[in-house]
């Protein structure tokens, strides 16, 4: 996901992104791309603990240059969705590990991205936020994003169009 997702360089091969080669490109227009194209839900959460539950879900916006006053109502529309208005002006070391986790997801969809990478997206969630988090995942593929996904739980394999199976690094 880090090399999909252009946190990390392959140290071999070929990586096409919209038909353009990614290992060719310097680490600006990977950034770009990444800013503009791509949501990444991680695992360890990666929230800035300086930031509230509203600005870290706002941040994305910002970095693409989004107008307040167009920031507010996806930022809004994010916290109902979640259920966490309450939370908004919280930080993340007073979160439970469940709600960093749909704090990280909210920044991570909050800009429509053509490509959401996902690792263990449902990780730190009860089995009903589990499955609410799945069929969003499932509509925002169903609305034209592509998911990548990790998982170990078979139940958010079965949402997959199609799997692939790793076993010690090998398909």
């Amino acid at each position: 996901l880090q090399i999909i997702g252009m946190l990390d360089a392959a140290n071999k091969g070929e990586y096409n992104f919209f038909d353009e080669e990614v290992h060719k490109f310097n680490e600006r227009k990977r950034t770009e791309l990444y800013k503009h194209y791509i949501g990444f839900v991680f695992q360890a959460y990666h929230l800035i603990d300086d930031l509230t539950v509203y600005e870290n879900i706002e941040t994305p916006l910002i970095y693409r240059g989004i107008k307040s006053k167009e920031r507010k109502p996806l930022v809004a529309e994010l916290l109902d969705r979640f259920n966490i208005v309450a939370k908004k002006d919280l930080f993340p070391d007073q979160l439970s590990g469940g709600q960093q986790q749909l704090v990280g997801l909210a920044r991570a969809i909050i800009g429509k991205p053509k490509l959401l990478l996902a690792d263990e997206p449902t990780g730190n969630l009860d089995s009903a936020h589990g499955q609410e988090v799945m069929e969003m995942l499932r509509s925002l593929n169903q609305q034209g994003s592509t998911i990548v996904m990790v998982t170990h739980n078979p139940a958010d394999a079965d949402y997959a169009n199609r799997t692939i199976n790793l076993f010690d690094g090998a398909v």
